[in-house]
């Protein structure tokens, strides 16, 4: 099916209205496989939705994370918080995004795509807004902290929605970097937010090159900077985005992938690549201030200030996702998952062993924090290439999806036959049910996380790191032999014939 003429940038496509639609902005026939469809318009408002959806999750990212490097500046603020209650502070967004990702993920076949990013979009001013209140008024209790940090999980759910929504707009064969761009553009919200924060509220940033505010630090100016850009994602969704009346989703039916194995062996897979890169995201800044630096003098006080490097870690992981999916694409996924998990295995166990080295950080002696600061260049060198390998991992992770269900849908019935094409059929649509899935499974991880680091059980935050990282390590172990059991295994010839090794995954 081809478009009757091409359609500028503010009208859609249609053939017909849908009689339960009114607005403009619903294409009721949508067909890039077409590849005249495509060429004579289609492709220019895919672009246009993916620009705007990129946008608006990497907005969310920001918010989502915008705990993980303020909360190491609620001190400097006049907030008397334990170390245990900033982890557990961070985490809190992490657990609230990662369960919103399944019914986010649905609502862009209820109630269209556009319209699912207008109201995510607009939600991120609650997170916002209470933030800005909250550390303005010097009587917030640390519960209420809790619940706004958790209201900041709002941002955490948008990269499914995202996801999903820019699938229905793309072709087979331009999906791959359509979706590529769209995650890396959110994931680098990450960075983005840990990098700019400091600057925005008086902080420092950029290797010192903007000095602290005189006036100290102001992180209501941050929420404010935050709740503008909500405003303007929710109104460029709506003059700029559109929704697919094709874009249906059946929820019995994409649940239904929740009994499938292989959903719960790839969901226990990215909560170690994913799950890693988000934890690790929102712990960074508090692990480098608690560890090497102390706060006097001030207003930078001595040793590492953490404002300086928190974001490196989620840049670097960002910028290898695209990296890893495309070694997937040329060697397999599995087997560049296996080689991410043997790269986490060692450089966590890298930034493990730094940490013996350190001297228990009391966060008044500068003298022990001078001492620990000659072994910051080898803990942030083992704990970027850690970050690297999140990054490739997620890639090739999010590669092996697909192909895993591909692989079982070619078991079904004799090549050629209604029953194999049928099944090949449903298998992208079970595919991307089960990203969803395993989507919020992962990010689990970033709750994990900084709650292991908190451990309440242990009084000295040194001890409760090193635990934290043994325990990091011996799970990546566990991951990297999965991955080689399930995917890389060459089976008895008896079980040839359901071997996922053979499929090249």
């Amino acid at each position: 099916m081809s478009l009757a003429s091409p359609p500028d940038s503010s009208t859609p496509a249609t053939a017909t209205a849908h009689p339960h639609r009114r607005t403009k902005r619903w294409i009721e026939e949508w067909n890039p496989e077409d590849e005249a469809f495509w060429e004579s318009g289609g492709s220019r408002i895919a672009r246009r939705n993916l620009i705007w959806s990129i946008f608006s999750e990497h907005l969310g990212f920001s918010v989502w994370l915008i705990w993980s490097v303020s909360s190491a500046f609620l001190v400097a603020q006049g907030f008397d918080f334990t170390p245990q209650q900033l982890f557990f502070m961070v985490a809190i967004p992490n657990l609230i995004g990662s369960l919103l990702r399944v019914p986010y993920t649905l609502m862009v076949g209820k109630i269209g795509g556009r319209n699912w990013t207008m109201v995510s979009a607009s939600l991120l001013l609650v997170p916002t807004l209470t933030f800005a209140w909250a550390v303005t008024n010097p009587s917030t209790p640390y519960w209420a902290f809790c619940l706004i940090a958790a209201t900041a999980g709002l941002g955490g759910g948008n990269f499914s929605s995202s996801m999903a929504n820019i699938n229905f707009f793309y072709p087979a064969s331009k999906k791959g970097a359509a979706l590529g761009l769209n995650a890396a553009g959110g994931n680098v919200g990450v960075a983005f937010i840990q990098f700019f924060l400091p600057i925005l509220v008086g902080g420092a940033g950029i290797f010192g090159i903007v000095k602290a505010s005189d006036g100290g630090i102001h992180l209501e100016r941050a929420a404010w900077v935050y709740a503008g850009l909500a405003v303007v994602a929710t109104l460029a969704a709506y003059f700029f985005m559109d929704n697919l009346g094709t874009a249906k989703t059946d929820t019995k039916s994409q649940l239904a992938v929740l009994k499938k194995k292989q959903t719960w062996i790839m969901a226990f897979l990215y909560v170690g690549t994913f799950g890693s890169f988000i934890g690790y995201s929102a712990a960074m800044p508090l692990l480098i201030k608690i560890n090497f630096w102390v706060p006097e003098p001030a207003p930078l006080g001595t040793g590492v200030f953490f404002a300086y490097y928190a974001f490196l870690g989620a840049l670097v992981g960002s910028f290898t996702r695209p990296f890893g999916g495309w070694l997937a694409d040329k060697y397999g996924g599995a087997r560049i998952t296996l080689i991410s998990f043997a790269g986490l295995i060692t450089f966590t166990a890298a930034v493990l062993w730094t940490l013996t080295q350190l001297t228990p950080n009391p966060n008044k002696e500068v003298a022990i924090a001078a001492d620990n600061e000659a072994w910051f260049p080898l803990f942030l060198a083992f704990f970027l290439l850690v970050f690297a390998f999140t990054g490739i991992g997620n890639g090739s992770v999010y590669k092996m999806i697909p192909a895993v269900f591909r692989t079982e849908a070619s078991r079904v019935g004799e090549p050629g036959s209604p029953e194999r094409a049928s099944a090949l059929a449903g298998a992208t649509k079970r595919a991307s049910a089960a990203i969803g899935i395993i989507g919020a499974a992962g990010a689990l991880g970033g709750f994990l996380i900084p709650i292991t680091f908190a451990s309440p059980f242990i009084s000295a935050p040194m001890e409760a790191t090193k635990i934290a990282f043994f325990i990091f390590t011996a799970f990546y172990v566990v991951c990297a032999v999965v991955t080689w059991a399930v995917y890389l295994r060459t089976p008895h010839p008896a079980r040839a014939h359901v071997s996922y090794a053979k499929a090249g995954i």
